[in-house]
């Protein structure tokens, strides 16, 4: 059988060139066309190089675990030491009331923290809650309802507490017999102020009767105040703690059975 020499004209080379098609001559067979892969290849080498990248950034990421644990000791101490130290302004004691007043473990630091009165709509309420104010304003009565209440010792007792706190679990980074008390301290003190969803009535939101017949529907459970929505955060706090407590119990064992 007699095969025909394949011969491209001008148009058809133009074609193959830009489909990239290309004639390949065997020895002694007829020539034939096929399909360039080198698209297909440079595909498979990106693919290759992308795999490879995604792998080293993975091997990076796994080995930031003991970076990962120094920044939550650094976040500690920052929020403990910059909160409690706002511990010793008015503003940030009279904040803390509501939660502390209504707090099983904590009313008992205050004098009058249970005193009940009837407020101008004729309704028995806390006492505290006559005594409220505002940030960044002054009343002289209430302060003084403050101070005979004993609100501002309170506060500036927590406030050197919770500054001990995040300084000791800092200093886990070179005594882990001080970074465990610190963090056990910590897990305490995060548990006590979630507990505040529980007691305190003031961490949701109360719609008022003419909202509700306005049809508003966030009321109650799960509808955090601002108050609630700033206790919520400790949750990320606790489970820091929880992590650092187990590295220092680590640290610890080792040196123990040495």
């Amino acid at each position: 059988m007699r095969v025909k020499r394949i011969v491209l004209s001008p148009q058809n080379q133009a074609f193959s060139a830009a489909t990239n098609l290309h004639c390949v001559n065997f020895p002694k067979k007829h020539q034939v066309c096929k399909s360039d892969n080198s698209f297909n290849n440079n595909l498979t080498n990106n693919s290759n190089k992308m795999q490879k990248a995604f792998i080293s950034f993975l091997e990076c990421a796994s080995n930031l675990g003991g970076l990962g644990r120094k920044l939550i000791r650094v976040a500690i101490l920052i929020i403990f030491v910059w909160i409690g130290g706002l511990k010793f302004a008015n503003y940030e004691a009279n904040g803390i009331i509501p939660f502390v007043a209504n707090s099983p473990l904590m009313s008992f630091f205050l004098k009058d923290a249970n005193n009940k009165v009837t407020n101008d709509e004729g309704k028995t309420v806390k006492e505290y809650t006559l005594n409220k104010v505002p940030e960044g304003q002054y009343n002289q009565a209430k302060h003084d309802w403050h101070v005979e209440n004993r609100t501002y010792l309170f506060s500036h007792g927590l406030g050197i507490l919770i500054m001990t706190i995040g300084i000791l679990v800092f200093l886990g980074l070179f005594s882990p017999y001080l970074g465990i008390i610190g963090e056990i301290l910590c897990i305490i003190m995060t548990l006590g102020t979630l507990s505040f969803l529980i007691t305190t009535p003031e961490t949701w939101v109360h719609a008022s009767p003419e909202a509700l017949a306005a049809g508003e529907w966030a009321n109650g459970f799960p509808f955090l105040s601002g108050a609630g929505r700033l206790v919520i955060k400790d949750t990320a706090i606790l489970a820091g703690a929880v992590v650092l407590l187990s590295e220092s119990a680590g640290k610890i064992l080792a040196r123990l059975k040495k």
